[in-house]
């Protein structure tokens, strides 16, 4: 799509919060649906991220519309269904599944990964299984109950960033770690790499791989981005 407008602004809306316009046209998510910021700094960062765009207009250099439009087309309409699959994370979350050996890899995991159980246990009263291995074992019920209700507690544009964070680290404590502001977005892009990262330390890593978290690491970023100017 090549770039229809000369300038990306912040007004405040008819019916309250903030708008990002386009040549003083309100933008709207892709699915037509009105844009409305409740956070002045979360528009105004929207609205630099059209400001950026060269003459094609690259959706993808937009995460923090990307999340904005998802919050709003699909979160709105499906909640229960994406609670429930942001929950479903915590059955088999990355930090449950600890390495047998080597020993540096596996005091590694225990040193990085621990804390951030021993904080979801006593945040959410949740905890969970540790197991040796990759077989999945059954987590407390409970745990999983609690954990559920905390997901299921956030509003829709905060449950964007989360789904986007958990499925992009493979693991729902270090989203919660992340959106609650428990850790930040390198020590969650760390964490949630760190299988990877040992790997790599060991026999290199191939380009599609850089690629790839690279990727990743902009999606974190973005999550407690988007988050911290929602607060803001």
């Amino acid at each position: 799509m090549k770039r229809f407008y000369k300038t990306a602004s912040v007004d405040e809306a008819a019916g309250g919060g903030f708008e990002v316009r386009l040549d003083n046209r309100p933008i709207r998510s892709p699915a037509k649906a009105p844009l409305v910021f409740a956070s002045w700094p979360l528009a105004q960062a929207v609205a630099a991220e059209w400001d950026a765009q060269p003459e094609d207009i690259a959706p993808d250099s937009m995460p923090l519309m990307q999340l904005a439009s998802t919050a709003v087309d699909l979160i709105g309409k499906g909640r229960a269904a994406i609670v429930d699959g942001v929950a479903a994370y915590a059955e088999t979350d990355l930090l449950c599944y600890r390495a047998e050996h080597p020993r540096n890899l596996v005091e590694r995991q225990a040193q990085r990964w621990q804390p951030l159980l021993d904080w979801a246990t006593l945040r959410y009263d949740a905890p969970l299984h540790v197991n040796a291995g990759l077989m999945p074992k059954p987590q407390p019920p409970e745990a999983l109950r609690a954990l559920r209700n905390a997901v299921e507690a956030y509003d829709d544009w905060t449950l964007s960033a989360l789904q986007t964070a958990t499925g992009s680290c493979g693991s729902l404590i270090v989203a919660l770690a992340l959106v609650e502001g428990r850790i930040d977005a390198q020590e969650a892009f760390e964490v949630s790499q760190l299988d990877e990262t040992f790997q790599i330390e060991a026999w290199g890593e191939d380009p599609e791989a850089t690629k790839r978290r690279a990727a990743l690491r902009v999606d974190i970023a973005a999550c407690r981005r988007f988050v911290d100017l929602l607060r803001a």
